[in-house]
């Protein structure tokens, strides 16, 4: 029996593989995405009777957070690989609202929905920090290209780097609000460990959680990012051997950085977008940088479809059913109006055309790094109603599958159309 499990096991995660490599050719154009694939397949493989256990993140906590880490730190490298402007205060103007203004005011309006639901406030706060990280996998339809990559074959409006601005202000803030949306989580923890009063924690909160662990993956990132860069671009791959496998430096500095930098303390997730970035602005015009991207995003890929196959498989295992019509409600307020609100606000005065802004506002989409902090967040301390929030969590990341998959690339070629 286990041996055919085994087997099924193996037949299930084939024909997952098969879908990243052959899906794009059928469907980079339309108005769908691929995880919503893989979230259908997950539900009709788990959900069939042949004996595969459906996954259950509350009974699988730590798997379930490891799984998801691995995807975001993978998406994370990508991401940094991507973005050809040059980081700066007025370059990265638009990724400074998004982070500082509209992040903040998501996780608040999400905590206030938790709250009303009747979740104690520990919970809430950490639903609220669950659904602050736009993700760097889902989001891939509003994305910047790659390296080198931007927008010159389309219509819309280049900035510094060749890049749009909706393409980038989304790209850029799914690689830096993954790791700024922990603070945000260990207040969650720390409520949940000590109380309410601000004197238990918010003393430590601030020196550690917001100041220390930002600091130490900002400067990890840099100093093991120029690291790397100087390894990678030392020499050039002359070998049959070399060849093969160049590009694999991508995931080996992936891991590297957020080991290192996690054992200092730090930030992993921030660490590894500030690693990926000195990588890609070492040798701006290296053809290297395409390899290095090209194996990022395949690994990327990768981990989204097993990840999505897995969400997939624990909606067929009853994830969504402590749902309650207030549920639901809280989870298509959060997707339709906390974050299109928050950034809209985040955009005020903000020189770009209304319509831009108003995609970037609407366009954030929630995915593995909301998995990863719930599950992070259990994991370190308990929360009362913790199936609820896996249930309005889920929710909220299986709407903003559908509804920003199939609306991603109209919305994108609209903007095109509209600025030629």
């Amino acid at each position: 029996m286990a041996l055919e499990l085994y087997n099924v096991g193996l037949v299930v995660v084939g024909v997952t593989l098969f879908g990243v490599a052959v899906l794009p050719r059928f469907v980079s154009d339309r108005a769908i995405s691929l995880p919503i694939f893989f979230v259908a397949f997950g539900m009709l493989a788990f959900g069939l009777p042949i004996g595969l256990p459906a996954p259950d993140p509350l009974e699988q906590g730590t798997t379930t957070e490891h799984l998801a880490e691995l995807g975001v730190i993978v998406a994370l490298m990508g991401v940094g690989l991507k973005i050809d402007r040059v980081p700066g205060l007025r370059a990265w103007a638009s990724t400074w609202r998004l982070l500082a203004i509209t992040m903040p005011l998501s996780i608040a309006g999400a905590a206030l929905l938790g709250w009303w639901l009747g979740l104690v406030i520990p919970t809430a706060v950490l639903l609220g920090a669950c659904i602050a990280p736009t993700d760097p996998v889902l989001a891939s339809e509003v994305q910047v290209r790659g390296p080198g990559m931007g927008s010159e074959e389309e219509g819309l409006e280049e900035a510094a780097g060749g890049e749009d601005e909706v393409r980038f202000a989304l790209t850029s803030e799914a690689g830096l609000n993954d790791g700024l949306a922990f603070p945000f989580t260990n207040m969650a923890i720390a409520i949940a460990l000590v109380g309410l009063a601000p004197g238990n924690w918010v003393g430590e909160w601030l020196l550690v959680d917001v100041g220390y662990r930002i600091a130490v993956g900002v400067l990890v990132g840099v100093a093991l990012g120029f690291l790397t860069a100087r390894l990678v671009f030392a020499t050039e791959p002359d070998t049959p051997v070399a060849e093969s496998v160049q590009g694999l430096e991508a995931i080996a500095g992936t891991l590297f950085v957020y080991g290192a930098t996690e054992l200092a303390g730090g930030y992993g997730f921030i660490a590894v977008f500030v690693a990926a970035l000195m990588v890609r602005h070492y040798e701006r015009s290296h053809d290297y940088n395409r390899s290095l991207h090209e194996v990022s995003e395949f690994a990327e890929q990768v981990m989204m479809a097993l990840v999505m196959l897995f969400f997939g498989g624990a909606i067929a295992g009853g994830l969504l059913e402590p749902l309650t019509l207030e549920g639901i409600a809280a989870a298509v307020a959060i997707v339709f109006l906390v974050r299109p609100l928050a950034g809209l606000v985040g955009f005020l005065g903000f020189d770009r055309d209304p319509a831009e802004r108003a995609t970037i506002a609407v366009f954030g989409v929630r995915g593995i790094g909301s998995f990863y902090y719930l599950a992070h967040g259990l994991n370190e301390a308990a929360f009362p109603d913790a199936d609820v929030l896996w249930a309005v969590v889920g929710a909220v990341v299986l709407i903003s599958i559908v509804v920003h998959g199939i609306t991603a690339t109209p919305a994108v070629r609209w903007l095109e159309v509209r600025a030629q």
